[in-house]
């Protein structure tokens, strides 16, 4: 039994979904534009932010992490 094939749903559902990404490209590029000043700001604050992350992990590394500390704490006297 063969069943019709109803094309116009895909081709409605793509014509939606395009313009979506039409709608949400126009308003990145609003977005991106109106506030260039402040992406532009970003990079040296990640760049600290980043520094920061890493000097922890390469700094921890030396002595066994968070709580590590190398030595036995519970010693019998």
């Amino acid at each position: 039994m063969a069943h019709p094939h109803n094309h116009q749903s895909s081709t409605r559902i793509s014509v939606v979904k395009i313009a979506w990404f039409v709608f949400l490209a126009i308003i990145a590029f609003f977005l991106i534009t109106e506030h260039w000043a402040h992406i532009l700001g970003l990079p040296p604050l990640f760049l600290v932010l980043g520094i920061c992350i890493l000097m922890h992990l390469f700094m921890m590394h030396g002595h066994g992490g968070h709580g590590g500390g190398g030595g036995d704490n519970n010693q019998s006297q």
